[in-house]
């Protein structure tokens, strides 16, 4: 009689026991679902890095392309130039950057 209980019992319990553990593991585990959100954030934490960062390299790339000798922009040495001479004529409008500014 106790055979048979168990045999009746004892698959049962180990099918839940370890349906329950790939449960657990599908959803907590480190392939999981908790784990995979976690990886979708950071992928959008990278991709906003990644536009930051090509926003500063354009801006900093037309700074550049306006100093080259075939193509030289007279204002843009000139603000270069008293910029870090830090001087201004008795006529000039200084107009300050804000200091979030990738650029200064």
């Amino acid at each position: 009689m106790i055979r048979r209980a168990v045999r009746a019992v004892v698959p049962p319990l180990v099918f839940l026991g370890i349906a329950g553990y790939f449960g657990w593991n599908a959803t907590q585990g480190d392939h999981g679902m908790k784990a995979y959100q976690q990886q979708l954030g950071l992928l959008d934490q990278a991709k906003q890095a990644q536009q930051d960062a090509s926003a500063e390299q354009a801006a900093w790339r037309r700074r550049v392309n306006g100093l080259r000798d075939h193509s030289l922009d007279r204002d843009t040495l000139d603000e270069r130039a008293r910029a870090m001479l830090n001087l201004a004529d008795k006529n000039d409008i200084v107009v300050p950057y804000d200091r979030r500014d990738p650029l200064y």
